[in-house]
């Protein structure tokens, strides 16, 4: 821009401004999803203010983990929808602040050299919900399984540092779903099933190997188990009923 007066942005302007790459806008125009009308002597695209207002709440509903498809439709749709989103948003912001806070007093509690593999600290990890409360039972419901012994193998190895980071990976999973109950999505929906898919892949990442039938089980779970149910929707009421139903949609999609 060459003066605060001027309403015309050229796309590299964008992109500077921005930091979405030329590439990207590029995109967006030719799918329809940011189009702006203006054009240069030559030909070149001229972006106006509300232009970028529109370029702004893509982003966010990008950051909200929605398709562009999804997004042309939400931009589509009644001033509602759109707010019930960004009001998901935020709370998945303030999710990830409490969660940055958190890790700095785990940091200043290493500083001071307390001890971090302790039952009180993993307890104190995951807000009271202790996975080592339910070995015994965990024992003997797949003690023989392959799944348990590569857990029991894989988890005895971890220390403070992944204790934290598998609790901030499964709190941001229950902060996208909390994100798209909010935003009206069906346990079966697309956005939910891709949901069942990241859970099913943060399981394999540090735990084992799920298949979709395990999965299903674990869904089950979720629900029959009143502790587990009560761990979920501490964090929003129907929780556990959303994140087991995706789950099981997902699963009867892999077994087709």
């Amino acid at each position: 821009m060459t003066s605060e007066q001027q309403t015309f942005w050229t796309v590299g302007e964008v992109s500077t401004l921005t930091r979405v790459s030329v590439r990207t806008l590029h995109h967006y125009d030719q799918i329809g999803l940011l189009s702006p009308i203006d054009r240069t002597e030559s030909g070149y695209r001229l972006y106006q203010n509300h232009d970028l207002a529109r370029l702004w709440e893509i982003l966010a509903y990008r950051e909200l983990g929605l398709p562009l498809a999804r997004i042309a439709e939400v931009l589509e749709a009644d001033e509602t929808v759109r707010k019930q989103l960004l009001s998901a948003q935020a709370v998945a912001l303030n999710t990830q602040l409490a969660e940055t806070k958190r890790q700095l007093q785990a940091i200043s509690r290493l500083l001071r050299g307390e001890d971090m593999n302790s039952a009180d600290a993993i307890r104190q990890i995951f807000q009271d919900f202790n996975p080592a409360d339910y070995e015994a039972e965990t024992q003997q419901r797949w003690g023989q399984t392959d799944a348990y012994r590569q857990s029991s193998e894989r988890t005895a190895r971890y220390g403070k540092a992944e204790w934290e980071q598998i609790k901030a990976e499964g709190d941001a999973i229950n902060a996208r779903a909390v994100a798209l109950m909010d935003a009206g999505h069906l346990p079966d929906s697309p956005e939910a099933l891709a949901l069942a898919q990241a859970q099913r892949d943060y399981f394999a990442r540090w735990f084992y190997d799920p298949s979709p039938s395990m999965m299903a089980d674990l869904a089950q779970l979720w629900l029959s188990d009143e502790r587990f149910a009560k761990n979920y929707n501490r964090v929003r009421a129907g929780l556990a009923e959303f994140l087991s139903a995706a789950v099981l949609h997902w699963a009867a999609e892999q077994q087709k």
